[in-house]
């Protein structure tokens, strides 16, 4: 699976949580899911949980803290999909 790929899965696993419609628009690798989505941190924890049922991995909590924003979410991803 490559890096475009991945966004657009990723992209539509925020889809429901987003508040802002024109970010969501502009999706790239530095949309910040906080401050340019308007996801609270409850749904960022919804939507961690259904980016480990949707790619099959496995996130533990330090890689969790670490996923504020596309770039550094995709990065865990490609990292737990190699480690399968």
């Amino acid at each position: 699976m490559n890096q475009e790929e991945i966004l657009e899965k990723l992209k539509n696993i925020v889809k429901p949580f987003v508040n802002n419609q024109e970010a969501l628009d502009n999706f790239t690798e530095s949309t910040d899911f906080i401050t340019d989505l308007n996801i609270n941190s409850a749904n960022l924890v919804d939507v961690i949980l259904d980016v480990e049922d949707v790619f099959g991995i496995q996130i533990d909590n330090e890689s969790m803290e670490k996923m504020i924003d596309v770039k550094s979410t995709l990065a865990i991803i490609a990292l737990k999909l190699s480690e399968r």
